[in-house]
């Protein structure tokens, strides 16, 4: 594999402007694209996510979702805590803990039911 080989995770959501506002204050940055705002490009550092309009979209019946791996999570744990996301529901944000298949990790769930798993390698 080249180092420039990406992948890129293409997640649906309800409404871009409020995906926007969801994720800007997670720290990316970003717009949407295209004359209808039917997409859109973030970025946070190196993380790159991309999202598609999907206005029927059941958050509660999402199965999308992407593991961003990462060179220190717990940083970005304590960047994303500041949102003051709840521990239940959509959306939510988990605990951030030591998982027995050698991952440091937490996972965020965003307001169109999208599962994002951030970790990184202990």
């Amino acid at each position: 594999m080249d180092a420039s080989d990406l992948a890129i995770p293409i997640l649906p959501s309800r409404d871009i402007a409020a995906t926007l506002d969801f994720y800007r204050r997670l720290g990316f940055e970003g717009e949407a694209h295209a004359a209808d705002a039917g997409y859109a490009i973030l970025t946070r550092g190196a993380l790159e996510l991309h999202f598609f309009r999907h206005p029927t979209l059941v958050p509660a019946e999402s199965c999308a979702g992407c593991y961003l791996r990462v060179g220190d999570v717990a940083t970005i744990h304590r960047a994303f805590a500041a949102a003051g996301l709840p521990a239940r529901g959509i959306p939510r944000m988990d605990v951030l803990e030591d998982k027995p298949w050698g991952l440091r990790e937490f996972a965020i769930v965003d307001p169109d039911g999208n599962l994002l798993r951030i970790g990184q390698v202990i």
